[in-house]
């Protein structure tokens, strides 16, 4: 049995917009044997560009019923029938919505007869539900009303039953099938494209242009993953329905995409990639001759136009490796910026000539990047003829790549040759320091 809906609302995602107007038809699959329409107050004003659309004014829902005055006769309707609809995912969670602020869990199955007539009629120019009413001749009366799309979406159905759609619909309603599930333009098959093996993917809009990206341990089921459960919230409604395609590059290991995401992120700056799109806050050692002539070290923020020394995650520890320096080079704190009161201050000051000091300055600097390691971490490749590796050099990120399984890794400059450099940055450092302490079989030292 098919309960075949429309609704008008208020706004596009329901967590914060009301419906404004219902149709559902009840159908066996050959004749309709119930129909419920009416409007509904949302209990909040209706957008002006929405009522010139529908034509539904605030002054026609003020004596409507609400909702909540209709939930129990509407989910009776829909309870245990397929739930139809063009583009079904919209309608579907606006009533579950409503539904559930009124006490009642709707758990049905669902049919888009945009995604079905795709696959009936294969070469329509276009898949609206106008633009399909005149591809195939069907009557559409009173359109953006939901009485009105409901009955068109009924005939629709009709049609698409009288071309042998059963098959499909079967198939779309079985559980692992994902019709229910994917967003409007996302067919099945590029979800079947998806390998189960770690890497990146890429959300893109109708323009092409990459609207989000991620990493996983197993593509196919993180990218199912957003899918599923899909919240009523304004966000995730419209980061969904702005989805038309999905690419991806399988990566070696978790690392390697945790790596190539972070890459991606700074240099795409997708729009839906918020919690990572501000620039990573580190702070840098930094020096520079003061006007007496002493080279001094400081430890701030980084900054742009500025090259640092080193940088750090965390400003302690920038501080616990300048004071490391101050203690092995007998440096001064003062010049360090290491003291807090204007006698400390006085009592660090060096008693040596700016040429002596800065001598001992160049040594800890120079040292310091002599003592930064280098090293390879080798992993899982593509093919079973590669492998993986990552390459951190003077303790900054080089790159990544895939090299042949019996290469010997003794010359770190032909090693680079065969990798594709990466920015560095500390988030990257981060995250191949844990790796190497917690994996210390998969480290080549240089």
């Amino acid at each position: 049995m098919y309960a075949i809906v429309d609704i008008e609302t208020t706004g596009s995602y329901a967590a914060a917009n009301g419906i404004t107007e219902i149709a559902v038809f009840i159908h066996d699959g050959k004749n309709i044997i119930d129909r419920f329409e009416t409007l509904i107050n949302p209990l909040q004003p209706i957008p002006y560009f929405i009522q010139r659309l529908t034509g539904i004014t605030d002054e026609m829902v003020v004596n409507a019923p609400t909702f909540e005055e209709v939930a129990s006769q509407v989910f009776e309707l829909l309870n245990d029938k397929i739930f139809v609809a063009h583009n079904v995912n919209f309608d579907y969670s606006f009533l579950k919505h409503q539904l559930q602020e009124c006490g009642y869990s709707l758990e049905t199955q669902k049919l888009c007869t945009v995604r079905l007539t795709r696959k009936v009629f294969p070469s329509l120019p276009s898949y609206s539900l106008g633009n399909i009413c005149r591809a195939l001749k069907i009557s559409l009366e009173n359109r953006h009303r939901a009485g009105g799309d409901a009955r068109a979406t009924v005939l629709l159905l009709e049609k698409l039953l009288a071309h042998d759609a059963q098959p499909f619909i079967a198939q779309f309603l079985k559980k692992s099938s994902g019709e229910q599930y994917l967003p409007l333009h996302i067919s099945k098959e590029q979800m079947d494209r998806l390998p189960h093996r770690p890497g990146v993917y890429y959300f893109r809009n109708e323009k092409g242009k990459v609207i989000y990206v991620g990493k996983a341990k197993d593509l196919k089921k993180r990218v199912h993953s957003h899918f599923t459960h899909n919240g009523a919230g304004k966000q995730k409604q419209e980061f969904i329905r702005n989805i038309y395609s999905i690419s991806y590059s399988i990566c070696g290991t978790e690392l390697m995409a945790a790596i190539l995401e972070e890459a991606e992120i700074k240099k795409l700056w997708p729009v839906y990639n918020t919690s990572r799109k501000q620039p990573n806050l580190l702070y840098g050692l930094y020096s520079f001759t003061d006007q007496r002539g002493y080279l001094r070290l400081a430890i701030d923020k980084k900054r742009k136009n500025l090259r640092a020394i080193h940088t750090f995650g965390l400003l302690w520890d920038g501080y616990r490796l300048l004071w490391n320096m101050v203690e092995r080079y007998q440096l001064s704190p003062g010049l360090c910026f290491l003291t807090t009161t204007e006698a400390e201050n006085n009592l660090s000051e060096p008693r040596d000539e700016p040429v002596q000091y800065n001598q001992r300055v160049t040594k800890a600097l120079e040292n310091f990047h002599e003592e930064l390691p280098s090293f390879a971490i080798l992993g899982e490749g593509i093919t079973e003829e590669d492998q993986s590796c990552l390459l951190i050099e003077k303790g900054r990120f080089f790159g990544m790549g895939y090299i042949p399984q019996k290469m010997k890794l003794e010359d770190i400059h032909r090693l680079k040759k065969k990798l594709t450099p990466y920015p560095d940055n500390d988030f990257i450092r981060n995250a191949i320091a844990h790796y190497a302490k917690d994996h210390p079989q998969h480290i080549i030292q240089f």
